[in-house]
């Protein structure tokens, strides 16, 4: 008997699928069907965080109506210019704790690596919407001083890529910055932090799998996805491909209002990615980042949508309620 072996994951170039974005207020505005006067408040938005959102994500949404939960993450919203108290550009206090470019060291026994700045989809309630790219941007000679730091410190355990996002790399550099962290002893794990298999599949080529997969340090993903309508068959395949290769698959999520703020919607989401390999892992509440005041779900009705929560799903399909705050050695678990 032959034994069978995983089916191949074959996608077209994704560099091709990248150059399909929508980042014009005039072409969102066109492909949603909003009237004229929904582009100013729209274009004043982008004054101060670009639009950015692949035109295949759009087509994949069920419905291209600009209320859907699954596009209003991404649209563009003048409430993004108000000042709201309590809300500042450096929400979770990375500025002080980012001590070389492109490193941030904020937890005992973990890395993160900014590995770029460029990311697939621009989230409105994005955390690092302020974040200093521009001073963190690295090549290979700069990575070193990276590489060094990690060498140097024997308590680092785990490597984070994040960004941005990290998959905007190419796999080239990012299979050599893996090969020389998996040089390093006392590095076990490497962990990967990404809006790609959800926004843009493709992005999970033989190429990506390679050197994520076949290495020393053992490899997990964490996907961002807030609603089931993200998921579909696209999804599942870039996903399926990850789990055949042994990569364990998480998933983290922010309580956003008017998304994901019910109860059906967080069960619904939590069973469908269970049926498509990854585990819910983080419930964030939202991190208070200057321009997003509009999405914040207050602390008591998430508790009590978290209690409900308990009630509907076992135990492993129920992501942790956190939040993380700038100075604490961990993120707080709010229940």
């Amino acid at each position: 008997m032959i034994p069978g072996s995983p089916p191949s994951w074959q996608t077209p170039r994704w560099q091709d699928s990248l150059k399909k974005l929508v980042t014009q207020p005039k072409t969102l505005a066109d492909h949603l069907g909003l009237s004229s006067s929904s582009l100013d408040p729209i274009t004043q938005a982008t004054q101060t965080f670009p639009l950015r959102i692949p035109l295949e994500y759009l087509q994949r949404i069920p419905t291209l109506d600009p209320e859907h939960p699954a596009l209003k993450q991404f649209i563009p919203d003048p409430r993004e210019l108000n000042a709201a108290e309590g809300f500042d550009r450096d929400p979770v206090g990375e500025i002080e704790k980012n001590p070389l470019p492109g490193l941030i060291h904020k937890y005992k026994g973990r890395v993160l690596l900014v590995i770029s700045s460029s990311c697939p989809v621009h989230c409105r309630y994005c955390f690092r919407r302020h974040f200093p790219y521009g001073e963190n941007r690295n090549n290979r000679q700069h990575w070193q001083q990276s590489l060094d730091y990690i060498r140097r410190d024997t308590s680092i355990r785990e490597v984070i890529y994040s960004g941005g996002d990290p998959l905007s790399a190419t796999d080239e550099t990012l299979a050599w910055l893996t090969g020389e962290l998996a040089a390093i002893p006392h590095l076990q794990r490497l962990r990967v932090h990404t809006r790609y298999p959800v926004v843009l599949p493709q992005r999970i080529t033989q190429e990506c799998l390679q050197w994520l997969a076949h290495g020393r340090l053992l490899p997990t993903v964490v996907i961002h996805c807030n609603h089931p309508d993200e998921l579909d068959e696209s999804v599942l395949a870039a996903l399926t491909a990850l789990r055949q290769r042994g990569v364990t698959l998480l998933n983290q999520s922010v309580l956003l209002k008017g998304i994901n703020d019910r109860v059906s919607t967080l069960v619904m989401l939590s069973e469908k990615l269970h049926r498509y390999g990854v585990l819910p892992y983080y419930l964030h509440l939202l991190d208070r980042v200057a321009g997003a005041a509009h999405f914040e779900v207050s602390e008591a009705t998430a508790l009590a949508l978290y209690r409900q929560l308990q009630s509907e799903l076992p135990g492993y399909l129920l992501p942790k309620l956190v939040r993380e705050q700038a100075g604490e050695v961990a993120k707080s678990l709010r229940y």
